[in-house]
């Protein structure tokens, strides 16, 4: 059940791996001079700092690690508020709580994205960020929320945990906000098992984060001596094996994104040449999107449950800890105050779109997300026709 990345892991990674392996020094951290010391993860950074289009990235061991930091460096603590969907990961919430925050979830639209409108109809006194959610690889929209942050004084932070490599009207996700995340476990874009990134041009923002990353060290840890650090941090590190590993699959992500596009067209081609009716796709906040999911949205609920059936698959509102409604660790979460905030069915338009979409696989296969049918970055032609068929055949009885 894995992304795009896994697929086409080849001899790219193994040799940067059997580097450090024969260097001998495993840790992110060694003598620069020393030629056993082959610095993946200093040099993974720099990569992805180009590639994404900022100054500073930090590689950590973890999608969630990453946005703890990255919150961490926007200076969230306890009574920020930070606004997030309530459509995503569960990460994306509980990072936030794990660093003192409080999160507000707000509704998805049409794009499966935060709402901008909802979005700022949530800003309080006490709201300090704005967390957009690049789910699925679909892009948020970018220029209004961008505007909302900005006119009311606020961070945003760039959830783009599953959409490495996607664009927003030119630019890459991650380096329109003040500070971007990536994950790379198993089922994003480009993998490391597991693994993350932070992406900012916001010195004091990259500061910060790597403390929070290290203990409270300075980038690099370029000090000497004992120090006069501030800042409590903790150990999310990145290793030389795995940045070894990604700087394989880093030369791959181009690739990838090509690959992924050309797919998702031809499989959205054939379904729609099938013409089924009262069906509708995923609105695209710009054709940049990751590619990594094909979405229908039905006229109403019912339909939508019959369509998942008849395909072995569930719908959106089924998938997990993707929906806040499912994530019972946040429904019986209690404050400081002892009060329960979040509650089921407390954002009504979100559990509509939810209850009337399903996924289908393109880059990532994945039943958790709903994605369990459909094709992959390595499918043909004739495959690409065939579940195309499948889907015709068994949604037009229903929908028609």
């Amino acid at each position: 059940m894995p992304g795009p990345g896994f697929f086409i892991i080849g001899d790219e990674e193994k040799r940067e791996v059997v580097e450090v392996l024969e260097g001998g020094y495993l840790s992110r951290y060694g003598q620069l001079d020393n030629p056993g010391f082959k610095k993946k993860v200093i040099t993974l950074e720099k990569t992805v700092a180009s590639a994404i289009g900022v100054n500073y990235c930090i590689a950590v061991n973890s999608g969630t690690s990453a946005l703890m930091a990255a919150l961490v460096g926007l200076g969230v603590g306890p009574g920020d508020e930070v606004l997030v969907p309530g459509y995503t990961f569960i990460a994306s919430i509980s990072a936030i709580i794990a660093v003192g925050g409080k999160p507000v979830l707000t509704e998805i639209d049409n794009s499966y994205t935060m709402d901008p409108n909802d979005a700022e109809r949530k800003i309080t006194k006490k709201t300090k960020v704005i967390m957009p959610v690049h789910l699925l690889g679909y892009p948020c929209d970018m220029e209004k929320l961008m505007a909302i942050a900005r006119n009311n004084n606020l961070m945003i932070l760039e959830d783009g945990c599953q959409a490495m490599g996607s664009t927003y009207k030119g630019k890459k996700l991650g380096s329109i906000g003040d500070v971007g995340v990536f994950s790379l476990n198993i089922f994003k874009t480009l993998t490391s098992g597991e693994g993350g990134f932070i992406t900012t041009d916001n010195k004091t923002i990259y500061e910060r984060a790597y403390g929070f990353h290290d203990q409270g060290f300075s980038p690099l840890r370029k000090e000497k001596g004992i120090g006069n650090w501030s800042l409590v941090g903790i150990n999310l590190k990145m290793n030389e094996l795995t940045g070894a590993f990604l700087l394989g699959q880093m030369k791959k992500l181009d690739q990838i994104m090509d690959l992924l596009k050309v797919k998702k067209q031809k499989f959205k081609k054939a379904i729609k040449d099938g013409g089924i009716k009262n069906i509708d796709f995923e609105k695209v906040n710009d054709p940049g999107e990751g590619h990594m999911i094909l979405t229908i949205r039905f006229k109403n609920a019912s339909t939508a449950l019959r369509a998942a059936e008849s395909l072995g698959i569930i719908t959106l509102s089924q998938s997990g800890w993707h929906v806040y409604n499912n994530m019972h660790q946040l429904l019986t979460y209690e404050d400081s105050d002892g009060k329960r905030p979040y509650r089921k069915n407390m954002l009504p338009q979100t559990d509509d779109i939810l209850s009337r979409s399903i996924n289908l696989s393109v880059g990532v296969i994945n039943p958790g997300l709903g994605s369990g049918f459909g094709i992959s970055i390595l499918s043909s032609d004739e495959e690409i026709q065939s579940k195309a068929d499948e889907i015709i055949k068994a949604l037009k009885p229903i929908v028609d």
